[in-house]
């Protein structure tokens, strides 16, 4: 028993020095470890489990690289781009890859194929300015792939097969104006298309290629039925998120000639996830839903031997599995815990081992990082909203805290590593993420519940959320920022606007400032989903007051705390005059404003000096208000 309390002594001293410095500090954590990014991502599994290709940097530009797993010294190099980066690729065949090249929405549109025996990039068509969707499966057949493009109208995707041989693009199917979707079967061919007229959704379904469709299922726009991908030896059938007649998304079996929903997995707690469907085996191998953490069912006998491996190895562990081919030779997958970034990792059948491809961060390695916990509360009106909250490691009273709003809404914060928050947590600050009302995840009825709410009650449970904080003790309500990215941007500004008592200080990125100019941003081809964005923001004309009510450019006079705050030139979704008049409108009132303009990023910092001095700005902004 000496020996064991000594033991646990030695072991108890070594983990505090190792998180703390000599006066009881935790460890500081440089900008750059938190944020750094791994040598070798996007590891994608040719269709035989031969080889795993994925991009690495080579002459600072990402490139593909080939590793063959059955004899490793036959790895290779795949591209060699010096002046422009792979942007994605994919395996169409157990020796060929799609790749692009294209920056931006703005740049032009560049593929290419290329045998990993050869070495040699053939274009599949000239440079165009056009947009591009590709349909799963992503695999070759009958030598083409299949895509949707707005080649003849940019408001409208076309359907077309590529051919490989650089012929260019095949029209097979003009849309009449509401197809939002198109879905191929295993052999290629398109018996499935889902139509929205942005309030009402179409599943239609047709035998054979060239026959008339018919309708199998319409569905409102806060109803969800999502195809995964066809069953095995029906035409006739698919595998589909659906929560037709219930709240929670569900994984069901689909008749496409009745209609009729054969049930394969629920939770009554969230919605299904959409992964775990396999193109190849045309089947669900898995599902996932998140709660507090993800919990995974394995539906696939013979998977469910790999992945018990896995787990055994990983215990504590959330597993993503990344990809795997059709005989489950080669299992790609993902490790992580909110305080371990994790690695990725491939399962080889044949040698019956794991075996480490990439430290997702090696920077953190053996640092002290801070536990994420799951924490839920009742907003004003009685509903109880749920999300995170991250302690610093140095315990206190209360705590400075910041307010980390989530992008959306339609988005939602989840159990995981998080590198802002470990950066946040790091510095002293309780970090708090709430899944407001509108978050997905929960339910129609609690997505339904934020619609035409970005101003009103989404603010208020962020603000609830906030006075359960200072009511626990938690907080520390004269030490509370709030802080965002896009609609939590957004929420920053509001708060500046209409809470000035509650924070001490506001930072927002992209920040949404004016909602009328926000929907005349969006994109040509989303023009067909306009309506939807009217039931979900509101209509700009008909609900004029609404608008500007809830838009921080009109109310600028109101803000009286300090604001940081970032936009990047490229950014589509928000204004540059509208940015400007509101920095403009606060300076008037002598409120201090410190504006952040980078002209070649867009919604969030890409670059990695933009992202460090992001960060740094952040901590120094911080420091001095809280």
């Amino acid at each position: 028993m000496r020996f064991l309390i000594k033991a646990f002594s030695f072991l108890f001293v070594t983990t505090v020095l190792v998180g703390c410095n000599g006066n009881g500090k935790v460890e500081y954590i440089p900008v750059q470890d938190f944020f750094g990014k791994p040598d070798r991502f996007n590891f994608r599994v040719s269709p035989d489990g031969r080889h795993i290709a994925y991009l690495g940097l080579e002459d600072h530009c990402r490139n593909i690289f080939v590793l063959d797993i059955e004899e490793p010294d036959s790895s290779k190099q795949l591209t060699y781009q010096n002046n422009m980066n792979v942007q994605y690729f994919f395996w169409i065949g157990k020796d060929s890859i799609v790749f692009s090249n294209t920056q931006s929405h703005q740049d032009s549109l560049r593929l290419f194929t290329i045998d990993i025996h050869h070495e040699v990039a053939q274009p599949l068509f000239a440079p165009a300015k056009h947009e591009l969707s590709w349909l799963n499966p992503l695999r070759s057949r009958d030598g083409a792939l299949l895509a949707e493009m707005n080649i003849r109208d940019s408001s409208v995707f076309d359907l077309y097969r590529v051919p490989l041989d650089g012929s260019g693009p095949k029209l097979i199917e003009l849309n009449p104006g509401n197809i939002s979707s198109w879905y191929a079967s295993a052999d290629g061919k398109v018996r499935l298309a889902l139509t929205s007229d942005s309030v009402e959704d179409q599943l239609l379904y047709r035998e054979q290629e060239g026959d008339p469709y018919h309708k199998v299922v319409e569905t409102d726009f806060a109803t969800t039925i999502l195809p995964l991908g066809p069953v095995r030896d029906d035409h006739g059938a698919v595998f589909a998120m659906s929560n037709v007649g219930r709240d929670k998304l569900a994984i069901v079996k689909l008749d496409l000639r009745t209609g009729r929903e054969e049930l394969v997995a629920e939770n009554k707690y969230v919605d299904m996830n959409r992964e775990g469907y396999s193109f190849s085996r045309e089947e669900m191998v898995y599902t996932t839903g998140l709660l507090n953490k993800k919990e995974t069912r394995i539906l696939n006998k013979d998977f469910k031997k790999i992945y018990s491996k896995i787990t055994n190895k990983f215990d504590g562990y959330n597993i993503d599995i990344i990809d795997t081919d059709s005989a489950f030779n080669t299992v790609l997958f993902k490790t992580y815990t909110d305080v371990d970034p994790g690695g990725i990792y491939y399962y080889s059948k044949k040698k019956d081992k794991i075996v480490e491809l990439s430290v997702i961060n090696p920077a953190l390695n053996g640092k002290r990082l801070a536990p994420m916990e799951e924490v839920s509360f009742d907003s004003r009106d009685g509903k109880t909203i749920k999300g995170y909250l991250t302690y610093p490691l140095v315990k206190k009273d209360s705590y400075p805290v910041v307010v980390l709003i989530h992008d959306g809404p339609n988005r939602r914060d989840v159990w995981g590593f998080n590198a802002e928050v470990q950066f946040l947590a790091n510095r002293g600050y309780a970090v708090f993420q709430v899944n407001y009302r509108g978050s997905v995840g929960y339910g129609k009825e609690f997505y339904t519940a934020g619609f035409k709410q970005w101003g009103g009650e989404i603010q208020n449970d962020i603000s609830d959320g906030v006075a359960w904080l200072i009511h626990q003790g938690i907080a520390d309500k004269n030490k509370i920022a709030i802080m965002g990215t896009g609609f939590g941007g957004y929420s920053a500004l509001y708060a500046a606007c209409f809470n000035p008592t509650l924070y001490k200080c506001a930072i927002s990125a992209s920040g949404y400032t004016n909602l009328f100019t926000y929907l005349k941003e969006i994109p040509p081809y989303y023009q067909p989903y306009l309506q939807l964005y009217y039931n979900i923001i509101g209509d700009p004309t008909k609900e004029y007051e609404l608008f500007k009510a809830t838009s921080p450019l009109f109310h600028a006079e109101k803000v009286r705390m300090p604001i940081l705050m970032f936009h990047g030139g490229r950014d589509r979704f928000n204004s540059l005059t509208d940015v400007n008049q509101f920095v403009q409108k606060v300076k008037n009132n002598n409120v201090p404003v410190r504006y952040v303009f980078k002209e070649d990023e867009g919604r969030r910092f890409k670059k990695d000096e933009n992202v460090i001095e992001y960060y740094q700005m952040i901590e120094q902004f911080l420091k001095e208000q809280l």
